[in-house]
């Protein structure tokens, strides 16, 4: 879940919008017209944002079973908020100022620009339909995080079903923790169905062709150009994952004592749920992280996460963070449900900053709090005094992931480890195998994101798959973009694309992960190069204010700025996947070599 709109003290607002010096009397009339609706409309717009974010964050933490309150009262909150940001007043005054953009500040457009965009997503002038969405959106929340999964006849929790997927050796129990993985889909169908075609009446109001458009607007892009952006990147980075892919297969049917390779990579087979990340099969020699952090405690993970950003110079996390968050795991019994998914969450557009987790003490969980204090600590850079409210966000949705990916990289790298004093610095480790292990995190991700993920939204919105094609379209997507089948046949009763968080709550924006890894490696490469001067592969951006000093730049303006000229200016290039390219160009050679004289199932090209 992205909470990526921003805020600060109104007077900001007009102390930027102020300070064209040049402008006409009559550009200055409207100038103060315009912001006088937009301190308007942001002094109701935060107050309405952050009873909404309560009552989400009470909903996502508190969730039981049979009891609906909490449900209740976010559509409440939501509903509030979309009847404001969707009003006819808002957006017919948005629309009389748009018309005279010419004589406005850039950043006062900016505003009004997503002003529009948000009215679109709650336009009043077809209110019941909003209200329904809203309705429905919660509902699907509470469902999804309110089931109980069973393992072996036991209540489990997502926690328990990713452990065994990467550390049972039994196939028949692995099987058997995929399948049961699976089982909250079918519950989730039928209110996939209804939030499609709720989502796209609510955006066609405005004029937009369907909900992923919609969303992919917000790069100022249309979908078809996004999805060419998709394939421009798979297309770059196939050789390699093709690679990958038929060294995995082999691996895997070694692992197993399986008899015969096969084609395509059974899911049950790989250590991720959605095989979107195979890394944890790759254990390098000299760094086993998960029995080193096993020793340690869920809470020094978070703790040593914020030593990474205060070390490079940003503040210390405030005191609300470690009260308000909920950070570490119920018991799996508990009657007490909560989101399972890792957030960070900006609740007032101010000072009041939270991250949901579910932290244990190992390596999976030690790079993601430090992923998501990223989000926290971009949330704390850009509340400053010359950024309005409206534009506390990243410069994209796709930065927002950049930087919190980028830091969770970074504390995986071994001069990082040793210098924590986690590995010996003098450990003999393989560089191969811990690249290796990298690009069955990073390489295989895309694959996942920018095909199956992204198409299947598009395939939903756009082309408005019918329901009785959502598995089969899951599956051939997945075959297709990752080498990946289910174990056996599975029908339309079952819905495994929902089992995604992302397809319920964050829907259509998946691309936004895989442009962020574009992002990353790009800013990773220059930072290694320019700031540390240190091999991409190897840095240790402990204690080197240099670094933060290189991110607060980026972070501070948030969406004030457009993301082009942020990468421009902070990266010199545009954007593209050379540096992600060249980062992982010493594997190819390796994985040629395995493979040689092994059977290659996927195509050439895509």
């Amino acid at each position: 879940m992205k909470q990526y709109i921003s805020a600060l003290g109104l007077s900001a607002l007009l102390l930027v919008a102020c300070g064209n010096s040049g402008s006409t009397a009559n550009n200055d009339t409207v100038q103060t017209e315009a912001q006088a609706f937009l301190d308007k409309y942001t002094a109701e717009y935060v107050k309405l944002y952050t009873n909404s974010s309560e009552a989400q964050w009470k909903s996502n933490t508190e969730i039981v079973e049979g009891d609906s309150t909490n449900t209740v009262n976010a559509a409440k909150a939501d509903e509030a908020m979309a009847a404001f940001t969707g009003s006819k007043e808002n957006i017919a005054q948005a629309k009389k100022f748009m018309e005279q953009k010419d004589k406005l500040t850039d950043i006062q457009v900016k505003q009004l620009e997503l002003i529009l965009y948000a009215a679109a997503n709650n336009p009043q002038t077809i209110a019941d339909v909003v209200k329904q969405r809203i309705k429905a959106e919660n509902e699907q929340t509470r469902q999804l995080y309110s089931f109980q999964y069973m393992y072996n006849g036991k209540k489990v929790s997502t926690n328990d079903l990713d452990a065994a997927l990467k550390s049972e050796t039994d196939l028949n129990k692995r099987l058997a923790a995929w399948e049961a993985s699976k089982e909250v889909g079918k519950s989730l169908k039928g209110g996939l169905v209804n939030l499609r075609n709720l989502r796209n009446k609510t955006v066609q109001e405005l004029g937009y062709h369907d909900y992923f458009s919609y969303q992919v607007s917000d790069y100022h892009m249309e979908a078809n150009e996004m999805m060419q952006t998709m394939d421009k990147l798979m297309n770059e980075l196939y050789p390699l994952y093709r690679e990958l892919h038929t060294w995995m297969r082999y691996e895997m049917a070694k692992k197993y004592g399986a008899k015969d390779v096969p084609d395509y990579l059974p899911a049950h087979w790989l250590p991720n749920r959605w095989g979107q990340d195979w890394s944890s099969v790759v254990n390098v020699e000299g760094i086993d992280l998960d029995k080193i952090l096993a020793t340690k405690s869920k809470e020094w993970i978070v703790k040593e996460g914020e030593k990474l950003y205060t070390s490079i110079g940003f503040p210390a996390l405030p005191e609300t963070f470690w009260q308000k968050s909920s950070l570490y795991p119920y018991r799996a019994d508990s009657n007490v449900k909560k989101n399972n998914h890792a957030s960070a969450w900006h609740m007032n557009l101010d000072k009041d900053v939270r991250s949901l987790m579910s932290v244990e003490p190992n390596a999976e969980w030690w790079e993601t709090a430090n992923h998501e204090l990223g989000h926290i600590y971009y949330y704390m850079t850009y509340t400053n005094k010359d950024v309005p409210p409206l534009l506390r966000g990243g410069a994209n949705r796709a930065y927002h992931e950049a930087i919190g990916t980028m830091m969770g990289l970074a504390a995986m790298q071994k001069p990082y480890l040793a210098g924590r004093g986690l590995i010996d610095a003098n450990v003999k480790t393989d560089s191969v195998q811990a690249l290796l292990k990298e690009a069955l995190n990073s390489v295989v991700f895309i694959f996942f994101s920018s095909g199956t993920m992204s198409n299947f939204e598009k395939a939903l919105y756009v082309d408005n798959l019918p329901e009785n094609q959502f598995n089969a379209k899951w599956w051939e997507l997945a075959k297709k973009y990752q080498g990946i089948v289910p174990p056996s046949a599975r029908g339309e009763e079952y819905c495994d694309a929902a089992t995604k968080t992302h397809i319920n709550d964050d829907p259509a924006q998946y691309y936004d992960y895989a442009l962020s890894y574009v992002i990353l490696y790009q800013l990773h490469n220059h930072i290694a190069k320019n700031i540390l001067k240190q091999d991409p592969r190897a840095t240790n951006y402990y204690g080197q204010t240099g670094i933060g000093d290189f991110l607060k730049k980026i972070t501070y303006p948030g969406a004030s700025k457009d993301w082009r000229t942020v990468l421009k200016e902070s990266t010199g290039d545009e954007l593209n996947a050379k540096a992600m390219l060249e980062y992982f160009q010493p594997l190819v050679s390796w994985l040629k070599e395995q493979n040689k004289g092994k059977k290659y199932t996927l195509p050439e090209s895509l």
